[in-house]
């Protein structure tokens, strides 16, 4: 199920995990990972007890897995589970889904990724306009990731970026 079609209401607030890719997938790539992901939230479990759960693949680049914990508590293993699947794709296309030391952003309507320290460089030597959008990958609720996963850069975690 995707976020979108699911009966998860905006207006309730629900854990949201977020894999960011170094790059944009693939057709093949984005076909076999939204299998992978049905099938694995089709049995998505924490103490045996089934997780109300949905995913989306949002601007081709970010996997979004979104859960309702007031039905049922995602658990340290139910996270780990999720964690090693992630993997599993992750090492199967080479996406740098766990690779933290970066910065996605939209530059004239194209989203970008670079590491981190390349990304405070181009900012700092005025490579980058200051006109850009940025994502947020350390949401972890679904409204805040709604009203605040893409900010334009004054509004954004590298707002102080000089």
């Amino acid at each position: 199920m995707k976020i979108e079609e699911s009966n998860i209401v905006e207006t309730s607030d629900y854990r949201v995990i977020i894999y960011p890719a170094s790059r944009p997938f693939e057709t093949k790539e984005a076909k076999s990972i939204t299998e992978k992901l049905f099938d694995f939230l089709a049995t998505w479990a924490a103490h045996g007890n089934p997780l109300s759960s949905s995913f989306k693949i949002e601007k081709n680049q970010f996997i979004i897995i979104c859960v309702d914990e007031e039905k049922e508590m995602a658990s340290g293993c139910s996270i780990d589970a999720l964690g090693k699947v992630m993997r599993e794709i992750d090492e199967e296309y080479q996406l740098g889904l766990f690779d933290r030391m970066k910065a996605s952003f939209v530059d004239q309507g194209e989203v970008k990724t670079l590491k981190l320290q390349d990304f405070k460089s181009q900012l700092r030597n005025g490579e980058l306009s200051r006109d850009i959008q940025v994502f947020d990958f350390s949401k972890n609720t679904y409204l805040d990731f709604l009203s605040h996963f893409l900010l334009p850069l004054e509004k954004s975690w590298a707002a102080s970026i000089q």
